[in-house]
């Protein structure tokens, strides 16, 4: 992005310039066509319309039978055969173990193709896929599990001994016990006690069409992602067939362009709505294969790109740093990837990125698994920016101190300034609003009478700046959520945690920066019974963390404190607690970091903080 010279450490120094809006116009002008014809088939969709996956999927399979679908490890699927083998799985679901429209089955699998054929096949049938995210045990797990609960279960073998050591504490009935269904792997290990081979009986299942397909509406379920949100365990986030229908225009036409052929190399989970919502939906608009890993790896990323032959790719932040930080190769421009598509990209380390790779095109975004968060997204390919949203939102005012948006005199929040980081609010109607399966979270995430009485609007939590002609650019996250190897980690489910211990009378939870990494590392201050950190027995804490939290939402700090500032509601402030983060030249508290492959915290000592400030450690 271009910066006005001689204005460093002006809010103007961010704004866009004219010669930025020149070359959005051009690009936009190139597109035209593409975005119009997207446009005019989005508006034709209602929430009653036959727009749905199930058919998309059958209409590719009629049209491109022998283009390949799906790239995974040695193997291909043409599109006949991706279609045919969702198809057995949705009959045999519907015909032998008599699933119907608006049932929901658990699905706990990696990325390998046979969760596509379970997602697309289930929906075929209006059977909802409840994705659960693989890096999830224990409580976490047990909780999105019964969260919405399942008629049937779907686990890999893959994920065979993290289910069953949460098995116990299901409480299934006796029908849901009837069908556990385990979908082999590599093989290695048999169905479990009470589980049949998923793969064995649908092998043999008929592979046509089912009749239920063309029934789908736009508006009816067929996927929960699950979502940390702002506060508490995750939440289930509804996805509709007219959801990714619409971002397959949205996405495959109107931002990045995609035709039939191309690759979409997908490298987050498919758990995940940048999976599902971005890449997925991207792939789906105009039959582009996807090429799937089971999981991201940062050295055989380039030599999986070529081996594809992908064309393009998703992202968060944290890939693209794990893929910077690698040293050069001379892959690193042997590739055919000319346009990738995501959400994080730090603008200190864009234009790098760009050049080193040789990838003309980032289209950055910025959104949410819950539709009704202002999404926006870079459609004309300018640097350093999330582009613009096409939904009523504001950017207010926030006092990061008290973590509470600024009101004026008359209690309505204040608008930023262009250049002036805020905080991020989308507009919501009362009257469509509707986000979770759990109503009460919904409350949570809302403000009303913010600029007049009786409005309403969504509380991102993320900071962002308005950058002119329309474009913003992130910030920062905050408040009681932040972002740490590409999970959005809550506090409350940490402190939860944290407070189970018997040695801790308080806590709380917040995200702190270690340098050259992305997002937030978790830091937690204590206040101990004794109020000291003498005879705290750390071993036994950290079994605990690890065994109710997923790894990515174990502290990487720990604070030993004896009070906490808090405001008249009791409420914890935390904006002092972090802006100490573990500074060790401003704290006298003792402080504990558990370093990357270590078992057991360690005392912060002046050496290990200034490895740690000198990127010393890889966390």
């Amino acid at each position: 992005m271009s910066k006005k010279k001689n204005r460093k450490n002006s809010k103007n120094e961010y704004l866009l310039t004219k010669k930025d809006y020149i070359r959005a116009w051009l690009f936009a002008l190139h597109k035209r066509r593409r975005m119009a014809k997207a446009i005019e088939e989005g508006l034709k969709m209602t929430p009653e319309s036959n727009s749905n996956i199930a058919l998309c999927t059958e209409l590719h399979a009629q049209k491109y039978p022998d283009k390949t679908a799906i790239l995974f490890e040695d193997k291909k699927y043409t599109h006949k055969e991706y279609n045919e083998w969702c198809n057995r799985y949705a009959n045999f679901f519907l015909n032998k173990v008599g699933l119907k429209k608006g049932d929901v089955a658990i699905v706990y699998l990696m990325n390998r193709p046979e969760i596509m054929f379970t997602i697309v096949g289930l929906a075929k049938i209006g059977v909802i896929s409840s994705l659960i995210n693989t890096k999830q045990r224990e409580k976490p797990l047990i909780h999105s599990i019964s969260h919405a609960p399942g008629k049937v279960f779907i686990i890999g073998e893959e994920l065979i001994e993290a289910f069953e050591d949460a098995r116990t504490q299901l409480n299934l009935t006796e029908e849901q016990s009837k069908h556990l269904y385990f979908l082999p792997d590599t093989g290695e290990i048999d169905p479990p006690s009470g589980f049949k081979n998923l793969y064995e009986l649908v092998k043999n299942e008929e592979a046509i069409n089912p009749p239920t397909s063309a029934h789908l509406q736009a508006k009816d379920p067929y996927a929960y992602i699950f979502t940390s949100g702002t506060t508490g365990l995750p939440k289930a986030a509804i996805i509709t067939h007219g959801h990714t229908v619409g971002a397959s225009f949205y996405w495959g036409d109107t931002v990045i362009g995609m035709k039939r052929k191309d690759v979409m190399y997908i490298t987050t989970p498919l758990f995940h709505s940048n999976a599902i919502n971005v890449a997925y939906a991207a792939a789906l608009r105009h039959g582009s294969a996807m090429a799937i890993r089971r999981k991201f790896s940062a050295s055989k990323f380039w030599d999986d790109a070529i081996k594809f032959k992908a064309t393009s790719f998703n992202y968060i932040g944290e890939i693209c740093r794990y893929l910077y930080n690698q040293p050069p190769k001379p892959t690193d421009r042997k590739h055919k990837v000319k346009k990738i598509v995501g959400n994080g990209l730090r603008n200190e380390m864009w234009m790098d990125f760009k050049k080193r790779f040789g990838i003309p095109r980032i289209f950055e975004f910025y959104g949410a698994t819950e539709r009704f968060c202002p999404n926006f997204a870079n459609r004309y390919n300018l640097d350093c920016t999330v582009g613009f949203c096409g939904s009523e939102y504001a950017i207010v005012k926030y006092d990061i101190d008290v973590d509470e948006p600024i009101r004026d005199e008359n209690g309505c929040m204040i608008r930023a300034e262009p250049g002036e980081a805020g905080l991020l609010l989308g507009q919501l109607d009362p009257q469509y609003f509707y986000m979770y399966t759990d109503k009460k979270a919904d409350e949570k995430k809302i403000f009303r009478d913010v600029f007049e009485k009786g409005d309403m609007y969504m509380n991102t939590g993320d900071l962002l700046r308005e950058i002119g002609y329309a474009h913003a650019q992130f910030v920062d996250r905050l408040g009681d959520t932040f972002r740490w190897k590409g999970e959005n980690v809550s506090t409350e489910e940490v402190e939860s945690v944290v407070n189970l211990f018997e040695q801790i009378s308080s806590s709380t939870a917040y995200g702190v920066q270690i340098p050259n990494t992305e997002g937030r590392a978790g830091m937690t201050a204590i206040i101990t019974n004794s109020n000291s950190a003498e005879n705290f027995d750390f071993r036994s804490f950290i079994e605990l963390l690890k065994k109710f939290l997923p790894e990515y939402a174990v502290p990487k700090f720990i604070r030993f404190t004896e009070k906490f500032d808090a405001t008249a509601t009791l409420k914890i402030q935390k904006g002092g607690l972090k802006k100490e983060g573990y500074d060790l030249t401003k704290l006298n508290d003792p402080i504990y970091v558990l370093l990357p492959n270590a078992s057991d915290y360690t005392l912060l000592a002046k050496e290990i903080y200034k490895k740690i400030m000198n990127a010393g450690y890889n966390f």
